[in-house]
């Protein structure tokens, strides 16, 4: 019988794993002439590092999604499948800019094409904490979920021995935080590329994406004796009959695309290791077709998956995000619930590291050092140079972001992990008009760029983050959906 001790002795060996890997990475640095023949090691770290993308959202909530809406999951990856398949001359022009002027990070892009504007680039930076917080509570909540998911078996089965970690997901939050700190404030030039970290990044997109098919297979194979016997007994429920039949609503697929299309270059881990991270063109040509690749195969057994939970538990009784580990509980295999918690596990750290590291260094360089520089000489009194308080910033910005997801994840509710992606998703695309504005047109100014990107996440607060405190009690539902001034005795909300 699994118990709960192994569990937590599996993720701290995997995290220490993690931290022998980006070791080696650093010490060895300069992987693409290191290893293989003339740069073809970093060729494959390079869209195995953009795989970073898949986060738990992917691993877990791809199958959730699946299970309530059939195929529109799909347009999640449909749209960063075009941008990095069909549209790689945009990233390669986007790259060659980035290197002409050491970009650092997707504010420093932005303020770049619009004269460098340090407002500009304070505004990227705020609207990008602000809506990557909820994503990186996701990766929480998706880890916390998971071993809740296992724990809740074992005591089901009468091992009542609960590991004494206390809260796992802050346990999670700190643990990400200090790997971040230590591989990702190494050094003070953002530019330099961090190969270490970079590798542990690959790593994790590899053994995520072997968990998921392992688990896929043997839903399909071992559990359902096939595909086809699976989808001949989900045409005989009447729970899956119609779901993967029915016509969805286009304009839900468009815009999901849409934003999908735009997230693979705007999400601040996304921009750090597609342009950040990158060393050449190469390296774009081969991600042209690996990481399409890539998202074809992890989304393989997503469906097969959705269908398998709904026909082995009745409705409510299990989370629908947690089908994929859900499913080797009830079949007693111990591997497999390990190997799907390990892949869970990685498709989360791997994101919140980066995604903490890109906004360390914007708090850093774009709010923070702009500040200091102001009243340089109060602050800097008897520093030779900048570079020890910049690192400090960056480390103590890190432990903060994850801080705030955590007290975000604490009060979020039981926000489905889909819905909670979506938001992140939302919340940076209005960087979008921005980005690409920038880009080309050459009318485009930095007071235009920052009305529009303030007028679109305020916006944004409004219609979509203010309702995820209103469904938990913090705000009140009048603040959403005010009486009409012609209604006198309007009823509660």
């Amino acid at each position: 019988m699994l118990q709960g001790w192994v569990v937590i002795a599996v993720a701290l060996a995997y995290i220490g794993l993690l931290f022998l890997v980006a070791s080696y990475g650093d010490r060895t640095r300069g992987l693409g002439g290191g290893l293989g023949r003339e740069g073809r090691t970093r060729l494959m770290i390079y869209p195995l590092s953009l795989a970073i993308y898949c986060t738990s959202w992917t691993f877990f909530g791809s199958v959730g999604s699946a299970s309530r809406t059939g195929y529109e999951f799909l347009t999640i990856y449909i749209g960063p499948m075009l941008m990095i398949g069909l549209f790689s001359p945009l990233l390669i022009r986007i790259v060659r800019l980035a290197k002409a002027q050491n970009i650092t990070s997707i504010a420093d892009f932005i303020a770049a094409r619009y004269g460098k504007g340090q407002a500009v680039a304070a505004t990227v930076a705020l609207i990008a904490i602000v809506g990557t917080i909820p994503y990186i509570a996701l990766q929480l909540k998706a880890v916390s979920a998971s071993l809740e998911t296992i724990l809740a078996h074992i005591t089901a089965q009468g091992d009542v021995t609960r590991p004494l970690l206390g809260d796992i997901a802050l346990f999670v939050a700190l643990s990400m935080a200090t790997f971040a700190v230590l591989f990702g404030t190494r050094h003070i030039d953002a530019t330099e590329h961090q190969d270490g970290l970079m590798l542990a990044i690959a790593t994790e997109s590899i053994v995520k994406l072997f968990a998921f098919l392992a688990v896929g297979i043997f839903v399909t194979f071992w559990m359902f004796g096939g595909p086809g016997a699976l989808f001949e007994a989900a045409r005989q429920h009447s729970q899956t009959a119609g779901l993967f039949t029915r016509e969805p609503p286009f304009a839900t697929l468009l815009a999901t695309t849409l934003l999908s299309f735009v997230a693979i270059l705007l999400l601040p881990r996304q921009f750090h290791v597609a342009v950040v991270e990158n060393n050449n063109e190469d390296e774009i040509k081969r991600a042209a077709w690996l990481f399409p690749l890539y998202l074809v195969l992890i989304n393989l057994f997503v469906v097969p998956i959705a269908l398998a939970g709904l026909l082995t538990f009745p409705a409510g009784t299990v989370d629908s995000d947690m089908f994929v580990l859900a499913l080797p509980l009830q079949t007693g295999s111990n591997v497999l619930t390990i190997a799907a918690f390990v892949g869970g596990l990685s498709a989360a750290t791997a994101m919140v590291i980066v995604e903490s590291v890109a906004l360390s260094i914007m708090v850093s360089n774009d709010i923070v050092m702009p500040l200091v520089l102001q009243r340089r000489e109060a602050l800097l009194s008897g520093r030779e140079n900048v570079g020890s308080l910049l690192l400090m910033v960056r480390r103590i910005a890190i432990f903060v972001i994850l801080l705030l997801a955590y007290m975000y994840y604490r009060a979020a509710g039981e926000a489905q992990l889909a819905s909670i992606g979506l938001l992140a998703f939302a919340a940076v695309a209005q960087l979008a008009p921005a980005f690409f504005g920038g880009l080309f047109w050459r009318r485009a100014t930095a007071g235009g760029a920052i009305a529009g990107m303030s007028a679109g996440i305020l916006v944004w607060a409004y219609t979509l983050l203010l309702p995820t405190f209103a469904d938990i009690g913090v705000v009140g539902q009048r603040i959403l959906i005010p009486a009409a001034p012609w209604v006198t005795d309007a009823p509660e909300a």
